[in-house]
């Protein structure tokens, strides 16, 4: 299905980040004038905002486009409120203990499912591959890529579980767990959505 405009950029900002409006047109193949007045539409719904930002050296401030809460709120976040309500609830009438049973069990399920869809035999680059393809399937929207000096790199630009890791950080802590157990390999954390990063990031080395 082809996308609108709007949500193309939308896209665009998950993905990629802040962005100028030149590139922004660039990346959907229109001019810069005619991003900008999707930006200002999408801006005057609370979708975006224009942020000055200082350019390095003594090149004048860049105009940046970033996406605002309601404009993150365009991406699913599993049904938020409920799961944020219900973790609240079991912590207090049953305890934390109970929660983290919960965890627990979605962890072993979890690394069970993707040791079966992931062929243990294959080398890393391939391991993580699938594992961001069934990351990006689940609505991570996730990527990877190796940098120069070796390490692999997992991102994922959208965390449809936000409001229930929030409410229980244990959800993150398992599945980074999850990640080492399913890749058998070093897994760290570099970025994180939940202490106001704009996606998680991983690096993955060899252990």
């Amino acid at each position: 299905m082809r996308q609108s405009p709007a949500n193309r950029i939308l896209i665009l900002l998950k993905t990629e980040g802040p962005q100028l409006a030149a590139t922004i047109g660039d990346a959907l193949g229109i001019s810069s004038e005619a991003a900008r007045q999707q930006l200002t539409k999408m801006a005057d719904e609370g979708l975006v905002e224009p942020v000055t930002e200082a350019a390095s050296g003594r090149g004048r401030p860049r105009q940046l486009w970033h996406l605002t809460p309601a404009g993150n709120s365009r991406f699913p976040d599993g049904h938020a409120d409920l799961t944020a309500t219900l973790l609240t609830t079991m912590a207090n009438q049953l305890g934390q203990g109970a929660v983290d049973t919960v965890i627990s069990a979605r962890e072993a399920e979890t690394l069970k499912r993707y040791r079966s869809e992931i062929d243990v035999t294959a080398d890393l680059p391939s391991r993580v591959a699938a594992l961001a393809a069934i990351r990006t399937r689940e609505g991570y929207m996730a990527d990877h890529w190796q940098e120069e000096d070796g390490p692999l790199v997992l991102v994922e630009n959208h965390c449809p579980i936000c409001a229930a890791a929030t409410a229980c950080a244990g959800f993150c802590r398992s599945e980074l767990e999850t990640f080492r157990a399913t890749l058998g390999a070093s897994v760290e954390r570099e970025e994180h959505i939940l202490l106001g990063a704009r996606r998680c990031a991983y690096r993955i080395r060899v252990v």
